[in-house]
């Protein structure tokens, strides 16, 4: 599992460490870690060392002292180091090591930033170490006129690539809001522990892969702001039928979805709920869209009558339904108000009670999250929330008590205590209509299959009071996997929502496999050859 902090529980973290005198140590550890991340990257492209060319953008704090340290370390390598310093000033020591290790200095304070940009790009390697984790707000002045040349310079070239130094400057460590002009790295070099904003949207575009440096102050770190669930949490998480199971015991799922419009989102639902694994569907909705559901499910059983009147572990409602489905939106409300287990999407967004129960997963869109958001009193749009989707998720949940899941290239899935999941599985072809009835399908099956068992969810942190968002994340990562396995299958192609749920069952066969292997390897090693 990746764990990830605010800048504020980092820094925390740190203050005993700096109190013993050992700033000093920390800044060379994440030097260290930094240098040794840029020479694992040129080895992986192909390229040496040796000969090779940097330039650092450094700003005149802690951040920039670890990129001049790290240029400094680069150079004993035989790397050809330049620096180019934002600022008048800079880390005094880390500025004094990178001359000593025969590094040349530039300042935008002699030079124009447009020149110093096409000096700085024609590297092999950029390194971005102006703001840290403790900045508040974008890159001003020369710095921002410099990352701007720079960005626009790397934009027509190839070959060579962007480290940035714990953050890529002008992006919120805490939030994940990213303020302009920011310079995409390949990869982002962390230390001591991930940081919230590089999982989010949008500070996620600017991060490429994360690397984490251990520094010594992970044993001082408090309980993560966010957390992402990796092939071995699922593996142990996603449930497995006992050897005398039935089909009610595997979790029965009702589901209120679809309508004469959008019929099809009622047979996309099942599918996806059918191919994780649940052993029951029962489907209420209007009989044509019933008769489609037979046709291409006959595993689900169509049901007439209430919400109160069918037996199941947990409902999906919401798929493929409008305001004008006035059955459909009451059994909606109905299912909610059962006590059960509820994965609400799409239509029936709008149809809810404004306060909600934990065991209640909306999964909006940025869009309609908007519109709930305006609804409950906070003011927003679409674009709003996709710039602070970290933020905007929370709120949600804060304001609804609900869970609430955020889709998007990251999802984002957030308790009302504050806990937060991040799933970044997929491929960007995920993006197709059906792709979220799907989903909903795979987290309702899900729920109905959760019981009572919580063991396997607290041994991951995930205690009663998020055990509904962890479930939900569960789901986020088994849909993009069994997505991105869809398009590799059409060689890295795009791929419609049906593909999605065929793909699901060999996604979520090769995640046990890790779990069966984990078994057979813990037994192997507990019983002694004879």
């Amino acid at each position: 599992m990746i764990s990830a902090y605010t800048g504020t529980q980092i820094r925390q973290a740190e203050e005993p460490l700096l109190a013993s005198g050992l700033g000093d140590v920390l800044m060379q550890r994440a030097a260290h870690g930094l240098a040794n991340a840029v020479i694992a990257e040129l080895r992986n492209r192909g390229q040496r060392t040796y000969g090779a060319s940097l330039s650092v953008l450094a700003g005149k704090g802690n951040n920039g002292g670890d990129g001049l340290y790290a240029a400094s370390f680069l150079a004993a390598r035989g790397m050809r180091t330049t620096a180019v310093l934002t600022g008048d000033a800079a880390h005094a020591k880390a500025l004094a090591a990178f001359e000593r290790a025969g590094g040349t200095v530039l300042r935008t304070s002699a030079a124009a930033p447009a020149e110093l940009a096409a000096e700085a790009a024609r590297a092999d390697v950029v390194i971005d170490a102006v703001l840290g984790t403790g900045a508040k707000g974008g890159l001003r002045g020369n710095a921002a006129e410099l990352v701007s040349a720079v960005r626009k310079e790397l934009g027509g070239r190839g070959g060579n690539f962007v480290v940035a130094c714990d953050l890529p400057s002008g992006v919120d460590a805490d939030t994940g809001e990213a303020f302009q002009p920011v310079l995409p790295a390949d990869v982002t070099v962390t230390f001591g522990a991930a940081k919230a904003g590089l999982l989010a949207d949008p500070g996620a575009d600017y991060a490429g892969r994360l690397h984490v440096v251990p520094i010594g102050i992970e044993e001082h770190l408090p309980e993560p702001s966010l957390q992402r669930f990796n092939s071995e949490d699922l593996a142990r998480l996603l449930p497995h039928p006992a050897r005398r199971a039935h089909k009610y015991s595997r979790g029965v799922l009702g589901v209120v979805a679809g309508s004469s419009d959008y019929p099809g989102a009622a047979v996309l639902a099942c599918r996806g709920a059918l191919a994780a694994g649940v052993g029951m569907i029962r489907y209420l909705g209007p009989p044509d869209v019933a008769d489609l559901v037979r046709q291409s499910c006959p595993e689900v059983v169509c049901s007439t009558g209430t919400v109160a009147g069918n037996r199941v572990q947990a409902w999906l409602v919401g798929s493929g339904m409008g305001p004008e489905d006035h059955d459909q939106l009451r059994h909606a409300r109905d299912a909610v108000g059962s006590g059960l287990p509820v994965v609400a999407d799409a239509g029936a967004l709008p149809a809810l009670p404004d306060t909600l129960a934990p065991n209640v997963v909306l999964t909006p869109h940025a869009g309609e999250l908007a519109a709930l958001l305006t609804r409950l009193g906070s003011q927003t749009d679409r674009a709003g929330v996709e710039a602070g989707t970290l933020a905007a998720v929370r709120l949600a949940s804060e304001r609804t008590g609900a869970t609430v899941l955020l889709k998007g290239a990251t999802t984002l899935v957030a308790s009302r205590t504050g806990r937060v999941y991040s799933q970044a599985d997929g491929t960007p072809w995920l993006a197709t209509a059906g792709s979220g009835d799907v989903l909903a399908g795979v987290i309702g099956a899900l729920l109905a299959q959760a019981g009572d068992d919580v063991g396997p969810l607290r041994e991951r942190g995930a205690a009663e009071e998020v055990r509904w968002a962890a479930i939900a994340a569960l789901g986020a990562a088994l849909h993009g996997r069994a997505g991105k396995s869809a398009s590799d299958l059409a060689a890295g192609g795009p791929i419609a929502a049906g593909g999605i749920a065929d793909a699901l069952p060999e996604t979520w066969g090769k995640v046990s496999m890790l779990s069966n292997y984990g078994a057979r390897k813990r037994n192997s090693h507990s019983q002694p050859l004879r």
